[in-house]
């Protein structure tokens, strides 16, 4: 009797802490390191360059907030703001933004997403997963279509991919 309750004692023991996390008051969550979220950004130009197109890239942390920008000597001036919207519009809405394009074109039922201000539905964002989670986003601009700028973010993320598989 006395080995049973001393079992079942370290039973309940162990299995506490599983049951304290979900009451814990801190969550824990996974960004890009700066060092590597600038692999994925130059991995992108240089695989727009090679195309012949000039591009700036834009690679966001979960929540949006931008950690690096890169930008092409000729690249236009209007893609500072079209590759952080589309990076932050990637992870906001959890799915590529050549993906919203579709599902927000006119007459779609999601369509009134085009009337926010932030959100950019235009191919060239995706977001960085690794584990399960988003860990970060990339948006391109400048090249001279929306799935152009999504193959040279594809690029990014693949130049990143060992750094960041589990």
């Amino acid at each position: 009797m006395n080995r049973i309750l001393t079992g079942l004692a370290l039973l309940i023991a162990t299995a506490a802490p599983s049951f304290a996390d979900e009451d814990d008051a801190f969550v824990s969550f996974k960004v890009l390191k700066p060092e590597i979220a600038r692999v994925a950004a130059v991995a992108a130009m240089e695989s727009c360059r090679a195309q012949g197109y000039q591009v700036g890239v834009m690679v966001v942390d979960r929540f949006g907030i931008p950690q690096v920008y890169v930008r092409d000597r000729f690249a236009g001036l209007h893609v500072f703001e079209t590759a952080r919207r589309k990076a932050w519009t990637a992870v906001s809405f959890r799915t590529s933004t050549l993906d919203l394009g579709a599902i927000t074109a006119p007459g779609e039922m999601m369509a009134g997403i085009r009337e926010l201000t932030e959100p950019l539905a235009l191919g060239g964002g995706l977001m960085i997963e690794a584990a399960g989670s988003i860990v970060a986003g990339i948006g391109v601009s400048g090249a001279p279509g929306p799935d152009i700028d999504e193959r040279c973010a594809q690029d990014g993320i693949d130049a990143i991919i060992d750094d960041i598989a589990f």
